[in-house]
């Protein structure tokens, strides 16, 4: 009896192994988003990510589904902010709250013009290199 269950834990391990295994890092990737709009200029390697500091609506991290001639949202990812300071480098976290969507005006009254938003993803299969943004 004891044979078999240990057996059994081995085989399950095993399993949960192979599972862990075949998923890939930062595998799907992500835009960050006000309201319906993507904020980085071209999801490229030499794409800008630039936002008003009187810009309203929405901001949210999200899948995107990707063509020759547009970047579709698919679904919003959890995601924490935090503010890179313009004159110190300094960054520091807007909150300690994980988001799936945030007035972006909220976070825009606590930067100046020049500071960047930093969008962080808290699950590493989602790659968003396009993940600061300069507030103009």
């Amino acid at each position: 009896m004891k044979k078999r269950g240990s057996l059994l834990l081995l085989a399950a391990g095993v399993c949960l192994c192979t599972f862990a295994l075949a998923q890939q890092p930062f595998a799907n990737c992500a835009a960050a988003f006000v309201g319906n709009k993507m904020v980085v200029d071209s999801y490229t390697p030499k794409g800008q990510c630039r936002l008003s500091g009187g810009a309203t609506g929405l901001l949210t991290v999200q899948t995107v589904e990707l063509s020759p001639t547009q970047a579709k949202a698919v679904d919003k990812v959890d995601f924490k902010v935090a503010i890179r300071d313009k004159d110190t480098g300094t960054l520091h976290l807007f909150s300690g709250q994980t988001y799936k969507e945030i007035p972006v005006q909220d976070v825009l009254t606590t930067c100046k013009k020049g500071d960047r938003i930093v969008l962080l993803t808290v699950d590493n299969q989602y790659a968003l290199p396009h993940n600061e943004i300069v507030v103009q």
